[in-house]
């Protein structure tokens, strides 16, 4: 009973984007009502909440996780429609289309990306297309390929765009992260196309096809509201895979591992804050995540041995933007960890 009143709380993943929408809807101040919801209010609650430990899940009963998690389907799309249709009709204006935009941008960063990573790894073929769906829209064309066949094969290795080294910032991060997944996935899809017997430069090809059908939405875009939406567009997909590499920063920042030793519970960091947790569907969970990544998220577990955030992500936001502050939480626990 307790586990089926919790799988509730993943309820509350869905709010940041229908704030998207109702400002999307009302323009003005409201435009910027996801800003202030996801980084300010999350944010207090966060660092004033206990952490929600309970390691109780209701098993094979996914009902209500599995409906959450779809409903951020249509919940992806209603922000994007809603933002076209604001700004076609003059309801978001001026500078506003873009307080919208960046607003959106964090929902599609902390929302839709992440049910896109909990997709991608069901193996429920129509699952796997709604979360490569939502990794379209976030301007995405290369996470699906790499998350699944390098990220969690070479974790913690300098085989490992996605690890973040001790000492790097979250802004050289973003780029030797992004620039070093795109190359590594283009690689790969390469040679699957030539092992499969494929075209290199064809529509069989995951990021080409991706890319095209990308500038036919573009291009659509464009013509339907016009440049200036689209270039709001393009600021949301920044914003959203800049959010997208912040958590793979936070996740596994300073942590590493030889590359014939397994995947374990210690090669992640992991919380329990209460916002991190329910709102971001157990992604803080990462440990066991990584450790058991076939888990649905609602029965992820914590674990004892595994190195714990000084924060939540959704707290850990402003350290992480200072080096030095960031250097000041983490690298303590880093020497801890290492004596």
């Amino acid at each position: 009973m307790f586990a089926t009143l919790r799988n509730w709380l993943y309820a509350f993943s869905l709010t940041p984007g229908l704030v998207v929408i109702y400002g999307n809807l009302h323009g003005g101040m409201w435009a910027a009502g996801n800003i202030i919801y996801s980084l300010v209010i999350l944010g207090l609650v966060e660092v004033v909440t206990k952490n929600f430990t309970s390691q109780k899940h209701s098993g094979e009963n996914s009902l209500i996780p599995d409906t959450i998690l779809w409903l951020h389907v249509p919940l992806q799309i209603g922000c994007i429609l809603s933002f076209v249709y604001g700004v076609k009709y003059n309801i978001i204006a001026d500078y506003h289309i873009w307080i919208a935009a960046i607003s959106m941008g964090i929902y599609t960063g902390s929302g839709a990306i992440v049910m896109a990573h909990e997709f991608i790894h069901r193996k429920n073929r129509f699952a796997q297309w709604a979360g490569r769906f939502l990794l379209f829209t976030a301007g995405n064309f290369y996470f699906f390929i790499e998350h699944l066949r390098v990220h969690h094969k070479w974790v913690g290795t300098d085989k490992d765009s996605a690890t973040a080294k001790r000492g790097q910032s979250v802004y050289g991060f973003f780029l030797t992260s992004g620039l070093g997944q795109i190359k590594s996935a283009w690689h790969l899809e390469t040679e699957r196309c030539k092992k499969e017997g494929k075209a290199v430069f064809g529509l069989h090809h995951y990021m080409i096809r991706q890319l095209v059908l990308h500038i036919l939405f573009d291009i659509s875009l464009l013509l339907i509201a016009g440049p200036l939406v689209l270039a709001a567009w393009f600021v949301q997909c920044i914003l959203a895979n800049f959010l997208l590499e912040y958590v793979n920063y936070i996740e596994h920042y300073g942590l590493s591992r030889n590359e014939k030793e397994r995947v374990t519970e210690i090669h992640s960091w992991q919380s329990d804050k209460l916002v991190s947790r329910f709102v971001l569907v157990d992604l803080s969970r990462h440990a066991d995540h990584h450790y058991y990544a076939s888990k649905p998220f609602h029965t992820l577990l914590t674990y004892e041995k595994s190195p714990v955030l000084p924060g939540g992500y959704a707290s850990l936001i402003l350290p992480a933007l200072i080096p030095p502050i960031w250097r000041k939480l983490t690298h303590p626990i880093l020497d801890a960890l290492a004596s």
